[in-house]
């Protein structure tokens, strides 16, 4: 008799465990591991652990992705209450670079504005190329990823040379992109293409309002 064979007569008779039950304890299996021996109810038995240990490790995963998520929200709305307090554009770039730096670890940040009629002696309002502002209008979403285009590596200064990802957020009015958030990291790993962008998003968001209220 075939394998198949087999299998047909015990699809076809359903009932035959029921009507023999004694066969069940005496029917063996290998071992997954070590290949002895053991009865069809251990095996079974192991193959319930082997499952139940799946559904524990992807739950642990959750409740860790839950706890990091609230971790950022935190810092999400740490850095939103700061914005709102700031009366000045100095106020708003300090709370920028703190909370960025401080709070999430970003060990650089850059923020650069332009077409505004606002103009500071301060690096922030450098004028950037025309190259980079048809760049930064082509990004649909934040570019998390490795650390390219040299014009925003000058931005860094001295860190330049030794960053090896970037997080580039462009900063909207409406359609209109008026400036860049630009994070960077020595590690590559940091921002990579692969990375979810909602947070990072919101940042722009909130970091583009809170400049916006104070340049005009």
């Amino acid at each position: 008799m075939t394998a198949q064979e087999i299998i047909s007569f015990f699809n076809a008779h359903p009932e035959f465990f029921d009507e023999h039950p004694e066969i069940l304890n005496q029917l063996t299996v290998p071992h997954p591991l070590n290949g002895q021996a053991i009865s069809l109810t251990e095996r079974q038995l192991l193959t319930l652990r082997e499952k139940l240990a799946q559904v524990q490790g992807k739950l642990a995963e959750l409740v860790s992705f839950g706890e990091e998520n609230d971790v950022i929200a935190e810092k999400v709305h740490r850095l939103t209450l700061s914005l709102l307090q700031a009366e000045s554009f100095e106020a708003v770039n300090f709370a920028v670079y703190n909370h960025l730096q401080e709070d999430f670890a970003v060990p650089h940040v850059a923020l650069r504005i332009w077409n505004s009629i606002l103009k500071r002696p301060v690096p922030e309002f450098i004028e950037v190329s025309e190259e980079l502002r048809f760049y930064a209008a082509d990004l649909r979403q934040p570019y998390c990823g490795a650390a390219q285009n040299q014009e925003i590596l000058a931005w860094f200064g001295e860190a330049a040379p030794l960053l090896r990802s970037v997080s580039l957020i462009p900063l909207r009015r409406d359609a209109q992109i008026f400036g860049m958030l630009a994070l960077g990291s020595e590690d590559p790993q940091r921002f990579f293409p692969e990375m979810g962008t909602m947070y990072v998003e919101r940042i722009g968001d909130l970091v583009g309002a809170a400049v916006l209220k104070q340049i005009g």
